[in-house]
């Protein structure tokens, strides 16, 4: 378990990629906070693939379709 900070870049209602030089692998299970202008939103996102000292792309992992929808929300927002 480790906690650090990245720039989030192509965000989707589906995935994104977290600019970090973090280590991850694929598979892994990470919470993500995103601060939009107005709020902050936290997702689960599995890991689908990184790229050493860079960042790692992220798919989005929701409970329920409302979890979904509230994401997508914010996006739009943006």
């Amino acid at each position: 378990m480790t906690q650090g900070r990245g720039a989030v870049s192509d965000l989707s209602s589906t995935g994104c990629f977290v600019l970090s030089g973090g280590q991850v692998t694929n598979g892994e299970l990470i919470q993500l906070q995103i601060d939009f202008p107005r709020n902050a939103g936290i997702v689960w996102g599995r890991v689908v693939y990184s790229v050493a000292d860079i960042g790692f792309a992220l798919r989005f992992v929701f409970q329920d379709e409302v979890e979904r929808r509230a994401l997508a929300r914010l996006i739009d927002l943006v």
